[in-house]
C-alpha cells in the first residue's frame, strides 16, 4: 500500500544503506566492483547469446499471464529472478529488473490475472495462485532452455503485495531458493487490525477506502469492497508472519522504508531468527514507499543480496 508516515525504530548508516539493529545482527553487504557495474554498467556484448527480451505467456488456470522475460547475456544456464509488482502495478521496479539482469541473472515479471491487460478477474487469491503457475512456468523443462535458465536457482522478489505473494509463494514451494520483500504489505495483519471487537462488517468500509486509494482502474473483475471483504475473510491465514517457520532456514531479504509497515516486516525478521533462519538480511531507507529517491540504493542492496546466495 503506498502513502505510510510512520517510523518504526531508529537505523544506524552503514555502506551508503540504513541497517536496522533488532537483537539479532543482520547481514550487511559490503561494495564490489561487480555490483558497481551491475547498477551503473552494460557488461560487454555476447554475439551468439545476447542479451535479450523474451515476451511470455504463463498458464495459470485457465489464463495466459502477460509477461515478459530479461533474458541475461551469455550461454547460462543463468539464475532466475520472479519480480513480483504490487497493488495495483503502478509501480513495477522494472529499473531492478534491468539491473539483476546486467548482474547475470533472467528475470521474469508478469501481470496477475486481471491486471494491466492480463484475462481474467483480479484477486489476491488469484495473485496467490498466479505466483505458484510463474514458478512452474520456468521449471517446464522447454521454457528454461528456451530462456537459458537454471531452473533450480529461482529467487521470488516482490514490492509490497509481491512482497507479501514472495512469501506465500515461496511458503508454498520449498524449492524456491531465497525470498526477497521489498516494503512488503502484510495482507492478513492489515485485515486482523481492521476488525475492531469483533465487528468485521464494520472494517469493511474504511479497508476498501483505503483500496480505493491505491487506484483499482488497471484492475478487471473487482471492486474495493469485494477485495476488502477478501482481505477479512482469510485474514487469520494471511498474516505473513505466520510462515515463518515455511520459509526459514532459506536466505531472506526484508527492506524497508519509512511507510508504516517496517513493524510487520521486522516482526517477520524476528520469527525467522527464532524459527532458526540466520540467513536474514534487514535493510531499511529512509524513503516513501516506492523508494523514489534511493533506486540506485535499493538496486545495489538488491544485486548485493543476490551475489550473496550460493551458486549451486
Amino acid at each position: 500500500m503506498k502513502n505510510r508516515n510512520k517510523r518504526w525504530i531508529s537505523y544506524g548508516n552503514v555502506a551508503g544503506l540504513l541497517v536496522c539493529s533488532l537483537s539479532f545482527a543482520p547481514t550487511v553487504f559490503a561494495q564490489s566492483q561487480r555490483v558497481t557495474a551491475a547498477v551503473m554498467s552494460d557488461p560487454a556484448p555476447d554475439k551468439e547469446n545476447p542479451a535479450s527480451m523474451a515476451t511470455v505467456q504463463v498458464p495459470s488456470h485457465g489464463a495466459l499471464l502477460n509477461g515478459i522475460v530479461y533474458v541475461a547475456s551469455g550461454a547460462g544456464p543463468h539464475p532466475v529472478v520472479v519480480l513480483l509488482h504490487g497493488f495495483p502495478g503502478n509501480e513495477k521496479n522494472l529499473d531492478l529488473a534491468q539491473a539483476i539482469r546486467r548482474a547475470g541473472w533472467d528475470v521474469l515479471f508478469f501481470n496477475y490475472r486481471g491486471s494491466w491487460g492480463t484475462p481474467g478477474d483480479f484477486s489476491f487469491t488469484h495473485a496467490m495462485d498466479d505466483t505458484q503457475a510463474a514458478i512452474a512456468f520456468l521449471h517446464d523443462p522447454a521454457t528454461a532452455k528456451k530462456l537459458r535458465a537454471d531452473s533450480s536457482r529461482i529467487v521470488l522478489i516482490g514490492h509490497s503485495m509481491g512482497g507479501f505473494m514472495a512469501g506465500y509463494g515461496a511458503a508454498q514451494d520449498p524449492g524456491v531458493q531465497a525470498i526477497g520483500m521489498i516494503s512488503a504489505w502484510d495482507i492478513g495483519r492489515e485485515g486482523l487490525a481492521a476488525v475492531k471487537a469483533g465487528n468485521e462488517e464494520a472494517a469493511v468500509k474504511p479497508l476498501a477506502a483505503s483500496l480505493a486509494e491505491n487506484g483499482l482502474q488497471p484492475l478487471a473483475g473487482c471492486t474495493a469492497e469485494g477485495l476488502a471483504r477478501e482481505i477479512l475473510a482469510n485474514r487469520s491465514g494471511w498474516d505473513f508472519v505466520d510462515y515463518a517457520g515455511k520459509l526459514a532456514p532459506r536466505p531472506v531479504l526484508i527492506t524497508t522504508s519509512d511507510d508504516g509497515l517496517a513493524a510487520s516486516e521486522g516482526a517477520l525478521a524476528e520469527a525467522l531468527r527464532k524459527a532458526g533462519d540466520a540467513k536474514v538480511a534487514l535493510v531499511h531507507m529512509s524513503t516513501d514507499h516506492g523508494y523514489s529517491d534511493h533506486r540506485i540504493a535499493l538496486e545495489t542492496a538488491v544485486i548485493e543480496w543476490l551475489e550473496s546466495l550460493p551458486k549451486t
